[in-house]
């Protein structure tokens, strides 16, 4: 660590949670990225439908830019219908259908000054959805959820990845301890800190741009990526390590490397670029893209401990209901 980072604040402190959903609540189903497919999305809203949950489709999830095929249709429709969707007062929780690309396309044409007026809802996505994770976290000084998408392969096909986010939706309580059986320590040790990150590619992305968190100092980082070669992972790497984002990180937990080449190559590469920081890593602690994605709870105080592989919340990712709001630290518009 620095000496100029060892006299920053926190740029990872707590972010405000928001309320645990009841059965009946609706959910808007937005598409911030990629295209979605009609097929998929109508077995997710089933599976949500089964939780008694009322989803709800905003307008534009179901398009596709004329000229760019990539993008779920104009970067100023999919903003507006987050924002649309953020400032119902009938809706309790927004998730994503898919992630892709195009988030950090529409980032900046979201309303965040009516996101923050509508206070903290229940925000769930990964992958390309991270840029938005980022800034609901800085720009409006709430704490969101990495977890599966509505549209998404892994929802739709694996039960353990649809029950970890039920049980954290409608019983936080339930799963303050996180990690698979397939979590071990990379670098040994025991760390206590605030949760943030998601896939490292749009972590490193979004260094440079007006609203970018300073650094990682004081966070439990946790980390993943997707059809990322291992040479490239360096980079992303590197590129983290060399603009001093990651100076004064508490702990860094890995989820999965998916199409990222032999595991033994990409771990190699993890622990070469990560394990100098002195910080515990834990890796395959089971989020991401990987065959079972656990719902991780980010902006909030957790101890990672990677001897025994666990990812362990100070308090439930989401609270029992309303109450007076504080304004969180450090929020930017």
């Amino acid at each position: 660590m620095t000496g100029r980072a060892a006299r920053e604040p926190l740029a990872a402190a707590p972010l405000e949670r928001p309320a645990r959903l009841r059965p009946g609540a609706r959910v808007a189903v937005v598409a911030p990225s990629g295209p979605v497919s009609g097929e998929r999305l109508r077995a997710g809203l089933d599976v949500l439908r089964g939780w008694d949950l009322e989803p709800v489709v905003a307008p534009h999830v179901l398009d596709v830019h004329p000229a760019l095929g990539h993008l779920a249709g104009a970067d100023r429709a999919r903003a507006r219908d987050l924002t649309g969707a953020w400032c119902d007062p009938s809706v309790s929780a927004v998730i994503c259908a898919r992630g892709g690309y195009g988030a950090q396309r529409m980032v900046d044409l979201v309303d965040w000054a009516a996101v923050r007026a509508a206070g903290p809802k229940v925000f769930v996505g990964y992958s390309d959805v991270t840029a938005l994770h980022e800034a609901f976290a800085v720009r409006a000084g709430f704490a969101t959820l990495h977890g599966p998408m509505t549209a998404a392969g892994t929802f739709l096909s694996d039960p353990r990845t649809r029950e970890s986010l039920r049980a954290t939706l409608f019983e936080p309580e339930s799963v303050r301890t996180l990690g698979l059986e397939t979590a071990r320590a990379l670098v040994p040790g025991r760390a206590r800190g605030v949760t943030l990150g998601g896939c490292v590619s749009l972590l490193a992305a979004d260094l440079g741009t007006p609203h970018a968190r300073p650094s990682a100092r004081g966070g439990l980082l946790v980390l993943e990526d997707v059809g990322e070669e291992p040479y490239r992972l360096d980079r992303i790497l590197t590129q983290l390590l060399r603009s001093g984002w990651l100076d004064g990180v508490a702990g860094i937990a890995l989820g999965s490397w998916a199409e990222c080449g032999p595991y033994e190559e990409v771990r190699a590469v993890l622990a070469d670029r990560l394990g100098g920081l002195g910080v515990p890593v834990v890796e395959e602690l089971g989020f991401g893209h990987g065959p079972t994605a656990l719902t991780v709870p980010l902006g909030v105080p957790a101890v990672l401990d990677a001897d025994a592989g666990t990812l362990t919340l100070d308090v439930p990712a989401l609270r029992r209901g309303p109450r007076p709001r504080t304004p969180a630290p450090g929020v930017s518009p």
